[in-house]
């Protein structure tokens, strides 16, 4: 349980409890009630706490206890907004060739509109399965 982990960094058992709850995403407020003090009280703990653990707010607080709660993996770091946003991007356009396959897209193998292609469609068909990575493949009549 987190709270031994809290009593072990050098928090009072009653610190590690209000850190416990602070960290589970709860307010001032909603600690003070459970824990039958005044919101000052908490206030105060919570002041001894970022200094015993060398934090500044609530936020490094939650940061710091999300390895220790199981929500994130200890060995491996949390990636950046930009890493993040790359991520994304690379699972939806596609990672080698930055074009999204229509049947990718909308994951399953028919074409739009429910049917497969025939006759004369078929030749279309390759300018309809590329969509470059910036086209909005909903609205491909106005990419033009």
């Amino acid at each position: 349980m987190i709270r031994e982990i809290f009593v072990k960094t050098g928090l009072s058992k009653r610190e590690a409890e209000v850190a416990e709850l602070v960290a589970t995403g709860l307010s001032n407020k909603e600690v003070a009630s459970r824990l039958f003090v005044t919101e000052k009280t908490i206030k105060f703990h919570l002041t001894n706490i970022y200094k015993k653990m060398n934090l500044t707010s609530r936020t490094q607080l939650i940061v710091w206890s999300l390895p220790h709660m199981g929500f994130v993996d200890a060995a491996q770091p949390v990636p950046t907004r930009d890493q993040q946003v790359l991520q994304r991007n690379g699972a939806l356009y596609g990672q080698q060739s930055g074009f999204l396959n229509q049947n990718q897209y909308q994951g399953g193998s028919e074409q739009a509109g429910g049917s497969s292609t025939s006759g004369g469609e078929a030749e279309n068909q390759d300018q309809i399965n590329a969509i470059p990575a910036g086209i909005n493949p909903i609205n491909k009549a106005n990419a033009s």
